[in-house]
């Protein structure tokens, strides 16, 4: 099986890049169908998509039933074109429906079945999960269980169970120079339906990946192969190690010591390592000049969000700061305050933003960075140093705990972004790792047990608020730690804690809207009058 600590990119905890307003109702969602979509051989005709748990409390207010219609039609996640997927539909002859599923406590809290019919009359029905931060896994196609997570270039085969298929497989594979990682094979029977999944260091490119293709469909047996292509993972290099590796804060502070680096340079070494220095070095400008757009245009521009609960916040504190910020928040704070609203304005209008780690906390990072960054001159590597940094605690929480409001709460959305943010203010302020961990633990001790209660299901109130509040515990924890104050249970502890706290919540703070400020009257009024279209 892959090791999910050796095949995550920064750049899927710094993202993806994306529309708004939920990386894992938005982007996660548009995922799992672009991964559907890509088993038919002809374009999708029809499609019903029966949604399950959080899906189906929240799909219209999260945008997951606009995303999921773009998946199939083949949209990118930072595709401003997805707020008009229903129209788009139409325009290509897509028919769709929803379909809200009842709760299961069985399913994992963002899934999705979706029952295809391409124009050959063939059709398919996929199982597919929104895991947080925009990384999805397929659980089942066709009523098989199976686990795809879309982390290599992938080929799925449907075949029958008889002898000599795989050994024809694999041997086709192996022809063309193409490494398997990993193969895993399901079936109904013994002779019956099965259904292998090849997943691939590298594939050929061009008319070569074609002849490969057509080989396997050649095989009398084979009745469909098809390439899953899942954008957003930074696939590994064929033949390459990667290193440095940890999975936990104590491995990731050891190779602090053998690198002689910090958080940042160890989580930049493991990055390059992963995909090569000069991508690397692309995906981080590319995030860089994201982050500064999506916490300044906002402020300059204000616009209503789709629901029409949000709008020009992020302005208001910003002209405050003249007046307020010397008794209050202090000049930069009230900055990376403002930056943070203005990302969240920007994402509840479908405008594109960075996940980091989520939508629904993208502010709290890149407003706490840019702001310290201005105020102490630093330059883009220092700001990419200090990214990194944030990077490698938001791996550390999507390994031990998770990102995801619907699995912990919003303590795992803004409480991981807040510690995200704690080490990379330390980073920006010349801090040790220790303190650097020390400052991650303090922030997440300080958010533990914050419900996920989206009004309306919409991520606006009382996200953007929230968002606010991760600024300031990031700038309390990274104060504390740089001032020597350290944090009694260590950063893995911690983890841990959250996790299972997150576990403890019911359902209802969860990110169903079924809970918490969603179920306040005055929410519910001004709810019962927003816009949702």
């Amino acid at each position: 099986m892959p090791q999910p600590h050796l095949t995550t990119s920064a750049f899927e905890i710094l993202g993806p890049i994306m529309v708004g307003p939920s990386s894992s109702h938005t982007a996660g969602a548009l995922r799992c169908a672009q991964v559907a979509a890509s088993l038919m051989e002809q374009p999708v005709e029809s499609v019903r998509f029966v949604l399950h748990n959080s899906f189906a409390h929240t799909y219209r207010g999260h945008g997951t039933d606009r995303a999921l219609v773009a998946g199939i039609l083949g949209l990118a996640t930072d595709d401003e074109r997805i707020r008009d997927a229903f129209s788009l539909a139409e325009e290509r002859g897509l028919a769709f429906e929803f379909v809200p599923g009842e709760d299961n406590e069985h399913l994992h809290p963002n899934t999705v079945d979706i029952e295809m019919r391409d124009r050959a009359g063939a059709t398919c029905s996929v199982r597919g999960e929104s895991l947080g931060g925009g990384r999805v896994r397929l659980s089942r196609i066709n009523g098989i269980d199976v686990k795809i997570t879309g982390e290599y270039d992938t080929i799925f085969v449907a075949h029958r169970d008889v002898r000599g298929v795989l050994a024809a497989l694999t041997v086709h594979l192996s022809n063309r120079s193409v490494n398997i990682a990993f193969m895993r094979t399901y079936r109904t029977e013994r002779g019956g339906a099965a259904y292998t999944v090849f997943e691939l260091d590298d594939l050929p490119q061009g008319a070569d990946l074609t002849d490969l293709l057509e080989s396997l469909r050649a095989h009398p047996e084979v009745r469909i192969a098809t390439l899953i292509r899942v954008p957003g993972a930074a696939p590994a290099r064929t033949g390459t190690e990667i290193s440095p590796s940890f999975t936990n804060a104590k491995e990731l502070l050891a190779c602090t010591k053998d690198l002689g680096g910090s958080l940042g340079a160890v989580m930049r070494a493991r990055e390059e390592s992963l995909q090569g220095i000069a991508s690397a070095h692309a995906a981080m400008a590319q995030v860089i000049d994201a982050m500064r757009a999506e916490t300044t245009a906002p402020i300059e521009h204000p616009a209503r969000s789709l629901g029409g609960l949000i709008g020009g916040e992020a302005a208001l504190v910003q002209q405050g700061a003249g007046s307020l910020a010397g008794v209050l928040m202090g000049a930069v704070q009230s900055n990376a305050v403002a930056r943070a609203m203005a990302v969240l304005e920007r994402s509840a209008a479908m405008g594109v933003i960075v996940a980091a780690p989520t939508a629904g906390s993208a502010g709290v990072v890149p407003g706490c960075v840019l702001a310290a960054a201005e105020a102490v001159d630093a330059d883009d590597e220092d700001v990419a140093e200090a990214l990194y940094t944030a990077a490698a605690v938001g791996l550390l929480l999507s390994l031990n705990a998770s990102v995801a409001g619907a699995e912990g709460g919003c303590q795992a959305e803004v409480g991981s972004a807040a510690a995200m943010a704690a080490a990379a203010l330390v980073e920006l302020n010349g801090g040790t790792p220790a303190q650097a961990l020390d400052a991650s633990s303090i922030a997440l001790g300080n958010l533990l047990g914050l419900v996920c209660d989206p009004v309306g299901g919409l991520v606006e109130v009382p996200c953007q608020n929230r968002n606010a509040i991760g600024v300031a515990a990031a700038f309390s924890s990274a104060q504390l730690a740089l001032s020597g104050v350290g944090s009694l249970v260590p950063f893995d502890e911690m983890a841990i804690v959250m996790r299972d706290v997150g576990r403890a919540l019911p359902s209802s703070l969860r990110e169903t809207a079924k809970g918490g400020i969603a179920q306040a009257p005055s929410a519910c009024a001004a709810c019962a009058a927003c816009s949702k279209a």
